[in-house]
């Protein structure tokens, strides 16, 4: 088999947050190319391997079958899957592969022509069904709070415009749209419809509905003295980690904009490993430059008992 297409981010430091044991039960919450599973099977622990998108299967060939499982559902069904306080380690690895960029049958680059899809899975709406049917309000809020976009208003408007003479079918299409919204590139280092890109498949995919509900299935999965340990690509979702970690560590009042609050005096279920987050070093930024905006946080679970669900 060639080499993954995929390079796996801060690896070692994921590694060594997990310290993982012979026999211990790990779950790698997206397999993607298998980087971090095959970091973690040496150690000699076993891996249940979670990942919704089907094309994945293919990078599982020969990992050891007594002591690794592919399981092609959301990380978020960990819990279903295996059953409370059951491993010893969770690792989340968040966002979109290099490989997932780097198909352009995927939908997900703005600077690759491919049919305008950006599922992870195989299920559910497209893009192309986004900004082909919600209205001006949905699509501009979109737009804004998950790609963070502050011209998300005038980029809709753009896109509702150019839909009404046909419909968005290819991401070049819809990128040369957003372009032109925003005034063309103007020497500017990072392109005009990234954010707007970034914004549709966090949507799409119910990327932060889905990492809420991970960080509370491996709240429920971990052992006590089991390791979460994640690493995030962009600011919604550290800030969902960190908000999480915090208030679960006891460092914060109780609540937040993610989670309702919670009765007071509950025990501490994780202990923090760092209280900053971890950011990849600049040997690893010249190797893989799409490294630059990642973040690794970590903690212990506690023997303390699961907090109440979050709404």
């Amino acid at each position: 088999m060639s080499a993954a297409p995929h390079i796996s981010v801060l690896l070692d430091e994921v590694v060594e947050a997990l310290d993982a044991k012979p026999g211990d039960v790990v779950v790698d919450g997206t397999f993607g190319a298998g980087g971090y599973t095959r970091a973690v099977l040496p150690t000699g622990a076993s891996v249940v391997a979670f990942d919704r998108d089907p094309t994945v299967r293919q990078f599982a060939a020969n990992l050891p079958a007594d002591r690794f499982r592919l399981v092609q559902a959301r990380f978020s069904e960990m819990l279903d899957e295996l059953g409370p306080e059951s491993v010893e380690g969770v690792m989340l690895d968040l966002g979109v592969s290099s490989m997932q960029l780097d198909q352009a049958e995927r939908g997900f680059s703005f600077m690759r022509d491919g049919p305008l899809d950006m599922r992870m899975g195989d299920t559910g709406p497209t893009a192309a069904d986004l900004v082909n049917t919600l209205d001006h309000a949905e699509l501009a809020k979109i737009l804004y709070v998950y790609g963070e976009e502050h011209a998300s208003r005038r980029i809709a408007s753009f896109i509702l415009r150019r839909r009404e003479e046909r419909p968005f079918e290819r991401t070049l299409d819809l990128a040369e749209v957003i372009e032109r919204a925003v005034g063309g590139r103007k020497g500017a280092k990072v392109h005009p419809a990234t954010r707007s890109f970034q914004g549709l498949r966090i949507a799409v995919n119910d990327e932060l509905g889905e990492l809420e509900a991970g960080l509370a299935a491996a709240e429920r999965v971990l052992k006590p003295g089991g390791r979460l340990v994640v690493v995030t690509f962009h600011s919604l979702e550290d800030r969902i980690v960190k908000a999480f970690l915090a208030e679960r560590a006891g460092k914060t009042p109780g609540g937040s904009r993610h989670a309702p609050p919670v009765a007071a005096g509950a025990a501490p279920s994780f202990q923090l490993i760092s209280n900053k987050a971890i950011a990849p070093s600049e040997a690893e930024l010249a190797v893989n430059p799409r490294a630059r905006s990642s973040k690794l946080r970590a903690a212990v679970r506690t023997d303390a008992p699961v907090w109440e669900a979050s709404a």
